[in-house]
């Protein structure tokens, strides 16, 4: 496994982390195994105490981290199963806004329930914050073209919206790219998409602007326009 040193990522200099050395790794990622064994499957862990958040990490840690990230997003965040998102590419302030949201419960849809309270629940502010670094430097995941009729409508709601629903690039750039705090969305799965539209929709997934731009979509525009942005 290759892991990227957030510190070195100019220089484009490596380091090796192989499986075998699973139980030398730092006494982070011990821990972090521990809470998503415990906690990571629908049971609620304890909101993080100030001293949590504020606790400095090392390098060691940060690297240690990315390695159980992995196990789920895949190596330098192209993961594979549309049930965890890719982050490769993905903008640092969303990352660290998103993980801090999970560590505080503030972000309560069924998989960051289920997945993410647990592995956030010990994560300080500066680890966090080298995870992002990390992740948004890695090179992101090339669109996957899908139906040609599909990605065509959803272009039109992308580009200029629909009767109700501003378009989709007057927030997340032009080419799908973010923007801030606001999420990349290009070369993400279409299934992950989809399903986070629909808890904006719900309010599964709280975030007033989006409940506001979801909700008026039918299951056959989310289709659409998913199919467009998975494809950039």
């Amino acid at each position: 496994m290759t892991i990227t040193r957030p510190d070195a990522l100019r220089r484009g200099s490596r380091f090796m982390v192989s499986f075998r050395e699973t139980a030398r790794l730092p006494a982070i990622v011990v821990l972090l195994l521990a809470v998503s064994v415990g906690v990571g499957h629908g049971q609620s862990a304890g909101k993080p105490s100030a001293e949590i958040k504020a606790a400095p990490a090392t390098q060691e840690q940060i690297e240690g981290t990315i390695h159980v990230c992995s196990s789920c997003h895949g190596l330098g965040g192209r993961s594979t199963s549309p049930t965890f998102p890719r982050l490769a590419g993905q903008r640092a302030e969303y990352i660290e806004a998103q993980l801090k949201a999970f560590r505080d419960h503030t972000r309560a849809d069924p998989h960051a329930h289920t997945y993410m309270w647990g592995m956030a629940a010990h994560l300080s502010d500066s680890l966090i914050h080298g995870i992002a670094l990390y992740y948004a430097a890695q090179a992101p995941v090339p669109g996957t073209p899908s139906d040609r009729a599909e990605m065509a409508a959803g272009q039109k709601i992308f580009q200029h919206g629909i009767s109700g629903v501003p378009p989709c690039q007057s927030c997340h750039g032009e080419h799908a790219q973010g923007m801030g705090p606001i999420p990349r969305l290009a070369g993400q799965h279409r299934d992950y998409l989809a399903e986070q539209l629909q808890n904006f929709a719900s309010n599964a997934r709280a975030n007033v602007i989006m409940h506001a731009n979801s909700k008026p979509l039918t299951a056959e525009e989310i289709r659409e326009v998913t199919a467009y942005v998975a494809s950039q």
